[in-house]
């Protein structure tokens, strides 16, 4: 029996490839950036968890189902990797953070960073249609 001629680079079910993804820290998985953004984080949940109750009671139990579903939805249209990227506005209008006015609104666009790496389109396509694995661009990680 033969030996196969390439060498995985899966490990533990990750696409390891520090030239394509950049090299990955352990510690941001594992501590937030600050301690204000758990905060931040948990008290966002509890309002969205407040307004499901709130719209469950008034509309029926089937109004935040039929929201999720619509979010769901409306999460999966994306363009192409490219040069312009995806505003999801449909998905933006339905949770409302159209009225959201963060940081990157009055500072920077993250895209102009120097740390910004731009899309690989033939390898976003690659795992669009399963040819390959991994993010779709390197920025998504």
């Amino acid at each position: 029996m033969e030996a196969p001629k390439t060498i995985a680079h899966e490990i533990g079910g990750v696409r390891n490839d520090a030239l394509r993804f950049g090299l990955q820290g352990v510690k941001s998985d594992i501590v937030g950036s600050h301690p204000l953004e758990s905060a931040y984080q948990s008290q966002r949940e509890i309002q969205e968890g407040m307004k499901r109750k709130i719209l469950a009671n008034t509309y029926g139990t089937a109004f935040p189902l039929k929201m999720d579903l619509d979010a769901q939805i409306l999460s999966r249209f994306q363009r192409p990797p490219g040069a312009i990227p995806s505003s999801m506005l449909g998905l933006e209008a339905l949770t409302g953070s159209l009225d959201n006015f963060g940081f990157e609104d009055y500072l920077s666009d993250p895209c102009d960073s120097e740390t910004f790496r731009p899309a690989d389109m033939h390898h976003g396509m690659e795992v669009r249609h399963g040819i390959s694995k991994g993010p779709i661009c390197p920025s998504f990680i």
